[in-house]
């Protein structure tokens, strides 16, 4: 044990859609199962390719007349999963007034594939479509639409990092509640799919011509997916807790991590150290989990490292696919959901989908296998990965109390 550097916050409330499903009792039982039935093959996204993605089929719900400008898949996204803290959001405009209650953003796409079809008819009729504005694209217009949609005037921003996006949210809460700014913080990240996202990862021959296989010696790539995760934190004690989160560069090449997984086990080492636990309490790791060759060996190293080889782990990618900037909000939100259902002791983890054809030269990391539980004690603490293009890396790790 370590004395812990920062003061935890509360993860008070959670609303999330992905492909899995839309809302917390959708979602909870197909994570736990590890449903890898909800990707789906898609033809339309790369010319003369059919691959799949993790699309959300879910009817979303349309974003309010008077906000019409604001109106995209990605704010649709966001919509869908602000409604259930909507009443939590409500409380704490009660409790703290509009202007002590802040918002931070995430997102890596904003509104991306309605900009492609204003362009579309921009080419070929000489003019933008009608429902097209530039805020739809703008990353600040996710921050925006929240803010609007939900009343609060507080400190109002997007952050974009890439697959660290949605990790490092999180941490830009916490730090709004201890520089006292706020009093309780919306926070989370969103993406949705597009072409343009689709055909880049494509062009970088990173995306799978099946479905994701971390950690086999057969993965050949990313399955690309969308979603949103908004959390309500506060500094109240008790409940979820982000414990401690660590941040770093690798500063090692645009699209590729540093091969031997410096950043990523800084960024671990920091969280842990930051959190005032010790490794060893570790009871559940969410692996990044990409199945891009690049990642599954880095990540390993990097477990390996700093938690061993014996800690409980698994990528929920396959389940939902690569979200981009939101997956760090998303797998934040599926450790929430872990430590949230526990029973007794007892947690119950995601299965890791992949063909069971481990990769000998990486390590033999503990990979949960189907209806795995681990007796994780009273206090018990998970922890999730989320490494980003540029060596952008982000860890949480997140426990629950009763006090």
């Amino acid at each position: 044990m370590t004395e812990r550097k920062r003061k935890p916050c509360r993860l008070a409330d959670l609303g999330m859609i992905t492909a899995l499903g839309d809302g917390l009792d959708a979602t909870w039982p197909r994570l736990i199962a590890g449903d890898a039935t909800r990707l789906y093959r898609r033809d339309d996204l790369i010319p003369g390719e059919s691959r799949c993605f993790g699309a959300v089929l879910d009817p979303l719900p349309e974003v309010p007349s008077s906000l019409s400008r604001y109106d995209c898949r990605n704010n649709r996204l966001s919509l869908a999963a602000f409604a259930p803290i909507r009443g939590s959001v409500e409380r704490a405009l009660s409790a703290f007034g509009p202007d002590r209650v802040g918002i931070v953003a995430g997102s890596s796409t904003g509104g991306l594939a309605e900009t492609e079809e204003a362009m579309r008819a921009w080419v070929e009729k000489g003019h933008l479509t009608p429902s097209f504005d530039l805020v739809q694209l703008e990353y600040g217009g996710v921050a925006e639409f929240v803010r609007r949609i939900s009343g609060a005037t507080g400190p109002c921003y997007t952050l974009s990092t890439a697959c660290s996006t949605g990790a490092k949210v999180l941490v830009s809460a916490r730090t709004l509640l201890d520089l006292q700014l706020c009093d309780a913080v919306i926070a989370g990240a969103v993406d949705s799919l597009c072409r343009l996202t689709a055909n880049g990862f494509f062009s970088l021959q990173a995306i799978s011509r099946g479905v994701p296989n971390p950690m086999s010696r057969n993965r050949d790539g990313l399955v690309l997916g969308e979603g949103a995760a908004w959390f309500l934190v506060t500094r109240e004690p008790g409940g979820i807790q982000l414990l401690g989160a660590g941040e770093s560069s690798d500063a090692h090449h645009m699209s590729a991590p540093d091969p031997q997984g410096r950043g990523a086990e800084a960024c671990m080492r920091s969280a842990v150290e930051e959190s005032g636990i010790a490794a060893s309490s570790v009871s559940y790791l969410n692996l990044h989990g990409t199945a891009t060759p690049q990642n599954d060996a880095m990540e390993g190293l990097a477990v390996e490292r700093v938690l061993g080889r014996s800690v409980p782990c698994s990528s929920t990618k396959p389940l939902v696919g690569h979200t981009l900037g939101a997956s760090g909000a998303v797998e934040a939100a599926f450790c929430w959901l872990v430590l949230s259902r526990p029973e007794g002791s007892r947690l119950f983890l995601p299965p890791h989908r992949y063909d069971g054809d481990r990769d000998d030269e990486l390590p033999a990391l503990a990979l949960v296998g189907e209806g795995q539980s681990v007796d994780a004690g009273a206090e018990p603490v998970v922890m999730s990965n989320s490494f980003g293009f540029g060596g952008s890396n982000c860890s949480l790790v997140m426990g629950s109390s009763a006090s």
